[in-house]
């Protein structure tokens, strides 16, 4: 978590520092106007700016994800960067319509405009760019309404995961407007300096971006045929197993990675964790999913056997890969899904292990938990089931207990995020160093 507020950080200062190297947010002497106008500049510019790198992370560039600690985390800082833009093109807005409106209310007297500079003595691009102004603050200011009613949507978790999807093909567009709006309305100054040359760069990255979005070419190279070759079905667990049988191309994946899966092309693609380790010669894939929404919650009446399916991937970076001498796995209902297929891999290449498997589950399946214990024995892992209404909730002073070399460990965890973070503030309050402690936040949007 940290890396990813640290580059939120790092993104913005660079905006901000880029802006301050040729401009000044107070100037001399002090206006209302004369800040408006200043405003107006760095507001935009960190706000177009914030879109455009979010606009590039949703391009899911696999080169990114070592840096920041998996696909999960780069969802995340996309996350936060469209808020920011939110919040900051709001700023924007309403110093520039606001500002407006109290003329228009009698609060505010506009100062006379000083002399225009005559068209003569402009540049072709700059007399160009001056002659748009009106056009793009116009088709600005609808794209902005737009864009902020799609923003708002998509932090509504109740949103339907299709329309979710159908909502960032069209900040994709509202995007596009936005930046033909930013192009002509940067003070042209800028064009000449960094900030300029940053604001360029981003500008047709994310235009780039947004129309391989409109496009449909996103993990376009990443994604591979298969067919839907076995089904079964847990009802008191409300989960679904599915095994995908691949055509040749998938390059192969580490355990506790994910894939997007394509069942309907009009609902899109949805994440999954990879329930199973993978075997070239099998070429298969094994999804574990619970019923949890309104896509998952109708996959089992939808699924069929010989049904074709689109895969992409794999991305994450929940790989079990550390320096630690034991690992502590913590797995919160279908949450379990990373450490069955890493299990499995143990298993196959016959390695030995010193790891604690803690599965915390609302509903005791039998069967489910049999194949657990079966796939744990395989691996050489100490599996403790914790059954809530029976045994109550893992905290991290049970762990503690249950492992008292804790200290040497990294833990692993994959379930609920306030469990997690509950999980990881008790043990890194008592010694844990952070980052020993690595977490799933599969929370796609």
């Amino acid at each position: 978590m940290n890396r990813i507020k640290y580059a939120l950080a790092v993104i913005l200062a660079a905006l901000a520092a880029a802006w301050l190297l040729a401009d000044n947010l107070f100037p001399q002497p002090l206006t209302y106007f004369r800040f408006r106008t200043v405003f107006m500049q760095l507001s935009g510019i960190i706000a177009i700016g914030a879109m455009s790198v979010a606009m590039l992370l949703a391009l899911r560039p696999k080169w990114l994800e070592p840096h920041l600690d998996g696909l999960d985390k780069l969802y995340r800082l996309h996350k936060w960067l469209g808020i920011t833009a939110l919040v900051t093109s709001v700023l924007h807005w309403w110093v520039g319509q606001g500002t407006k409106w109290m003329v228009g209310w009698g609060w505010l007297v506009r100062p006379p405009r000083g002399p225009r500079p005559d068209p003569a003595t402009l540049g072709l691009v700059e007399g160009f760019l001056r002659s748009q102004r009106g056009l793009a603050e116009q088709v600005g200011l609808w794209a902005f309404y737009a864009a902020a009613l799609l923003m708002v949507l998509t932090l509504v978790k109740r949103f339907p995961y299709h329309l979710f999807r159908q909502t960032h093909k069209w900040l994709a567009l509202a995007y596009l407007v936005l930046a033909w709006h930013a192009l002509v309305l940067v003070k042209f100054e800028y064009w000449r300096q960094p900030v300029g040359w940053l604001v360029a760069v981003l500008l047709v990255g994310g235009s780039t971006a947004a129309v391989l979005a409109l496009a449909g070419r996103i993990g376009a190279r990443r994604k591979v045929a298969g067919v839907v070759d076995g089904l079964e079905w847990h009802p008191a667990l409300r989960v679904l197993e599915s095994r995908i049988r691949l055509q040749p191309g998938w390059p192969g994946h580490a355990a506790g990675q994910f894939a997007f899966a394509t069942s309907d092309p009009r609902e899109g693609a949805h994440p999954y964790t990879i329930a199973s380790a993978w075997d070239p010669l099998e070429q298969r894939l094994t999804f574990i999913t619970k019923a949890l929404g309104d896509h998952t919650g109708r996959l089992r009446e939808r699924l069929k056997v010989g049904m074709p399916v689109m895969v992409e991937g794999p991305y994450g970076c929940f790989d079990f890969g550390d320096t630690q001498p034991r690992q502590i796995w913590i797995g919160a209902g279908i949450g379990i899904t990373p450490f069955v297929a890493r299990m499995k891999q143990l298993a196959a290449e016959g390695g030995s292990a010193d790891i604690d498997l803690f599965h915390s589950t609302a509903v005791f399946e039998p069967a489910v938990i049999e194949k657990l214990r079966t796939d744990a024995r395989a691996a050489g892992v100490r599996l403790h089931v914790l059954v809530d209404e029976r045994d109550g909730r893992l905290d991290g002073e049970r762990l503690r207990a249950a492992v008292p070399q804790w200290r040497e460990a990294s833990v692993w965890f994959c379930g609920p995020a306030a469990f997690g973070q509950a999980v990881r503030k008790d043990l890194l309050a008592n010694g844990l160093p952070a980052r020993q402690f690595h977490q799933e936040l599969f929370q796609m949007r």
